[in-house]
This record gives structure tokens, C-alpha cells and sequence, in this order.
């Protein structure tokens, strides 16, 4: 369950960072491996902020560990935080979208996930997405 506001017994355990890598109207969604949290799910780059991190630090590493892309902390918009309280866990995350001038080549990292698709926000809101995430999508793009 997500909340634009934390609840008032909102015990914050960690900050996760996510990102709308966006072409054409499209955005990158990546296929979770099964043994993974959400495995066989469709999810963000995305992924915790590391201690010491700032939150455009932590999502420009993730990109780039999740698809191989270096997009620079400067062309990450941060368009909002959401509170997550998930399976017992109160999560803080972050929401950035980068725009893309040419679809870039995706190189995943085989031990997180198995493949890559780009969607547009409604074909991504037809697919099995991690929890929350539909969530996230019709937040942003208001749908």
C-alpha cells in the first residue's frame, strides 16, 4: 500500500530509489528473476540507497548497474516520494524520470533480471508489475 503522506505510525526502515527511463513515450520496465523479491515480476530500475548515498546518487548507480545506461545524477528529475508500507515494512520511494533523445541499447544484469521491454504507462498497467508499481504509474501519468 502506498501513501502520498506517511501515516503517523510510519517507522521508515529504508529509502529505495526508482526511475521512469523514458523514449518516445515509452519506459523501461525489467523482468525480475524468480528467486528475486517480486520474482517474474516487471519493475523500474530501481533499488536501495546505499549508506552515504544522496538519492540522485543512488538511482544513477542503479540505472547503471540495472541496464548498463550512465545517466548522469543531472538528468534525473526527482518527481516524488511515496510512503510504502509493504508486508510489514515502511519503505521511503523515491520516483525519478530521465528522458531519453535515442533508444539506447539495455544491458541487463543476468543475476537480477531476465529480460527488458519498454512500455508505454498503459500497456506497463496490463502487465504483472511488482507491488505497487501500477500504483506509481497512474500517480505520474495520471491515469
Amino acid at each position: 500500500m502506498i501513501f502520498q503522506e506517511a501515516p503517523p505510525d510510519f517507522n521508515k526502515e529504508i529509502d529505495v530509489v526508482g526511475c521512469y527511463v523514458q523514449y518516445d513515450g515509452k519506459f523501461v520496465l525489467l523482468h525480475r528473476q524468480p528467486y528475486k523479491t517480486n520474482g517474474n515480476k516487471l519493475g523500474l530500475p530501481a533499488g536501495k540507497v546505499d549508506r552515504g548515498e544522496n538519492i540522485h546518487q543512488a538511482m544513477s548507480r542503479e540505472i547503471k548497474e540495472e541496464t548498463g545506461l550512465e545517466i548522469p545524477e543531472e538528468n534525473l528529475e526527482h518527481i516524488g516520494t511515496v510512503f510504502v508500507r509493504n508486508e510489514g515494512h515502511d519503505i521511503g520511494y523515491h520516483m525519478f524520470i530521465t528522458h531519453l533523445s535515442a533508444q539506447p541499447e539495455v544491458i541487463i544484469s543476468p543475476k537480477e533480471h531476465q529480460a527488458y521491454i519498454w512500455a508505454s504507462p498503459s500497456e506497463a498497467l496490463k502487465m504483472d508489475l511488482i507491488h505497487d508499481l501500477d500504483d506509481c504509474i497512474k500517480m505520474y501519468y495520471q491515469i
